[in-house]
């Protein structure tokens, strides 16, 4: 995609991890249209999200008012109205692409119904209600300028709430990974416990003991990656021509994953996925704290993206050449003890609940299971009866001399046995050779 940055930045990017950067591929890859890195926005509406974007882009009008507008423009809706004047091309491609949202929604909402197994009111309306924040629901059939202005807004709002949710999450995390140890130890005997808090105590030691890590973007920390990253001399780190080495879409701008790529050497210092002490989730933890915190010095128009000149002035500041020394995430605790004894109190009520859920379904499987075994005895009992009355049937035409019936009623004819047609053969012969039997009542002669 080549939209303006800022709306890149909203409607595209966030919650990417980050890898190193290949400084003999970037270019190459920027440059290539075909190979555009796909970015997951996390948001539940992404796909469509991206499907808008690039049918936009393919109108010319939108694309050159989208060069000359800056980010309150897209933020306050006034990029918006533009959409009146684009081709119908497009505004026909994005209406289909909107009934198939609707569509989409409508699916997802059907199955939440139907995962409740109930079609009562007693639905949560606002969560049903919050999927249609990114559109106008009251109008399913047609994209209008209102539509584009509510999936921008939608999208920076969820974007700027994206990063305190990371956060959230993180934290409940190493809670979970607390309450785990603790129950684990709880297992144990005396001596085995004894033995393995010892174990885990060394090893949070040694997740410990590693490098000074430098400040995420002082000049300690840009020229360690000018160096061993760029392959560069130190002596020689100039701030513009780092810059524009690590602006890989060549956009003019350092986005949030263009930053987070910078991290990756200091994180290395604390984190190698080979060593059972280091846990990679606290490594994505600590370059989302780096990113936040260069943010918050160097964007200082805080449209979560920094300019050349934004990134120039920084290097000018004192606290770019002596910096705070970071602290790493192991430096203070995240969560206090009444946190994590309220996180294991919901832990137990989700557990308890578990188990009654589980105990329903147990008996109502054990319901069917009796239903089932009832009705294999009726069939049972069935067929038991149907063949004693068919067998007393062919009983009482025996006894009638009657031809047996089948098994609707109809009257059967066997052939005659062996047996019986040799019985019948010899008695046609027995009769050819009797003598005549005279006539009855024949006249006599006088």
């Amino acid at each position: 995609m080549h939209l303006r940055s800022g709306l890149l930045l909203l409607l595209v990017s966030a919650g990417v991890w980050s890898v190193p950067i290949d400084r003999n591929e970037v270019h190459q890859d920027a440059k290539d249209d075909g190979q555009e890195e796909s970015m997951d926005t996390g948001l539940y509406y992404d796909r469509y999200l991206r499907e808008v974007i690039e049918v936009l882009e393919t109108d010319p009008h939108f694309r050159e008012k989208l060069q000359t507008a800056n980010t309150e423009d897209i933020k306050n809706g006034r990029l918006s109205k533009e959409l009146d004047l684009v081709s119908h091309n497009v505004r026909t491609r994005l209406d289909e692409l909107k009934r198939q949202e609707v569509s989409r929604l409508r699916m997802l909402l059907k199955a939440k119904l139907d995962s409740t197994n109930t079609q009562s009111v007693q639905m949560d309306h606002a969560s049903l209600l919050k999927q249609f924040e990114h559109l106008d629901p009251h109008n399913q059939n047609t994209f209008e300028a209102k539509d584009l202005e509510l999936l921008i807004s939608t999208a920076t709002k969820d974007l700027e709430n994206y990063d305190a949710e990371r956060h959230e999450e993180f934290k409940r995390y190493e809670m979970l990974k607390e309450h785990e140890r603790r129950e684990y130890l709880k297992s144990l005997d005396q001596e085995k416990r004894e033995k393995e808090e010892k174990r885990m105590q060394e090893l949070k030691e040694k997740h410990r003991q590693h490098p000074k890590v430098n400040a995420p973007g002082s000049v300690a920390q840009l020229r360690e990656v000018w160096e061993e990253t760029d392959g560069l001399d130190p002596k020689e780190f100039n701030p513009k021509t780092f810059f524009k080495l690590h602006d890989t879409n060549e956009d003019g701008v350092l986005d949030e994953q263009e930053l987070e790529a910078l991290f990756t050497k200091e994180l290395e210092k604390v984190y190698d996925p080979k060593n059972e002490e280091d846990d990679m989730m606290e490594m994505e933890e600590e370059r989302l704290r780096m990113r936040e915190d260069v943010m918050k010095n160097v964007d200082t128009n805080k449209d979560r993206l920094v300019s050349l000149e934004e990134f120039l002035k920084s290097t000018e500041k004192k606290e770019f050449n002596n910096p705070k020394e970071w602290e790493t995430l192991d430096a203070k605790p995240l969560y206090t003890e009444e946190e994590l004894q309220r996180f294991e109190a919901k832990l137990r009520d989700k557990e308890e609940e578990l188990k009654k859920r589980a105990e329903t379904l147990r008996q109502e499987q054990e319901l069917l299971k009796e239903r089932g075994k009832a009705l294999e005895a009726q069939r049972r009992e069935y067929q038991q009866a149907v063949l004693e009355m068919s067998q007393r049937q062919k009983e009482r035409q025996a006894a009638d001399g009657q031809p047996p019936a089948g098994p609707r009623g109809e009257l059967q004819f066997q052939p005659p046995k062996a047996e019986d047609k040799g019985k019948v053969a010899v008695e046609a012969e027995v009769q050819n050779h009797l003598p005549a039997e005279p006539p009855q009542n024949l006249p006599t002669h006088t």
